[in-house]
């Protein structure tokens, strides 16, 4: 078939075959004595059994097309974002996952809503076959801005602690005090989504545009939906790590605008 008519059909034995390619990360690992095969084999099979579950998952709900099993889905993905999201961090705090997941599901929701209903004009709007996609890239993208902001911020406010109590003795205020390892913080959360953009069709061609190429798809429309995606991606990343910032810093000043340091622990640490 001309790849240029259609989708190229691939069938199990064609995945099978493109399985094999992990054998030469094996072999790497092998040769250098690295003892990466155990892990590199059980997450090669975890990738394959937990996408072909996806897969069916996925046409199932695409074919009932019904909100009320679509709601638990999108549910799960921001659970599952923002466990990852918290997870990452060095140190955290009482609460920090329940932030990472509002701050997710807010940003997320609204803007796969705005992108689907108003610049695609999907009818009904929460049609599972563009909010579920668009959801997931926009939790994979905000999901790292919003850890890398959370790490920055947390260390920050550690290693200023001197610095924000003299300045909060002083008469500044608790938003005042933290206004600089904030910014510092969503800053770092923001380079890797910035870095992207501007490389994007240079140095990169995304997996999304590349994925509707191989299916068939005009080069200039899969450009056109990639572009768009990007977009959303800038944003979700922007709000997600403001949101974060601002709500982590909520946690770690009271409402005397005394920072709260104790409140901080090392990752994984029971407070």
């Amino acid at each position: 078939m001309n790849g240029a008519s259609g989708p190229l059909p691939i069938d199990l034995w064609h995945v099978g075959a493109a399985g094999l390619l992990v054998l030469v990360a094996g072999a790497v690992s092998v040769a250098l004595r690295l003892r990466l095969e155990q892990s590199l084999a059980v997450a090669a099979l975890r990738c394959l059994v937990q996408l072909l579950l996806v897969g069916y998952v996925l046409r199932w709900v695409f074919g009932v097309r019904s909100p009320w099993v679509l709601a638990p889905v999108l549910l799960a993905m921001t659970y599952a974002a923002s466990h990852a999201a918290a997870g990452r961090t060095a140190r955290t705090y009482r609460g920090a996952q329940v932030h990472a997941f509002v701050t997710l599901l807010c940003g997320g929701m609204l803007l796969t809503a705005l992108t689907t209903g108003l610049i695609l004009r999907v009818r009904p709007f929460w049609s599972p076959q563009y909010a579920v996609p668009l959801l997931g890239m926009v939790l994979g993208n905000a999901l790292t801005g919003v850890s890398l902001t959370l790490d920055h911020l947390l260390e920050s406010l550690e290693e200023r602690r001197g610095e924000i109590e003299s300045a909060l003795a002083l008469g500044a205020t608790r938003w005042e005090a933290a206004a600089g390892p904030l910014a510092g913080a969503v800053r770092r959360g923001m380079v890797p989504t910035i870095n992207s953009l501007s490389v994007t069709g240079v140095v990169s061609l995304p997996g999304m545009m590349t994925g509707q190429i191989l299916s068939g798809t005009d080069p200039l429309l899969a450009v056109r939906y990639q572009i768009v995606v990007l977009f959303v991606l800038t944003a979700a990343t922007a709000l997600g790590c403001v949101a974060v910032g601002l709500l982590a810093c909520r946690a770690l000043f009271n409402d005397r605008h005394q920072l709260r340091a104790e409140r901080l622990r090392p990752q994984g640490k029971a407070s």
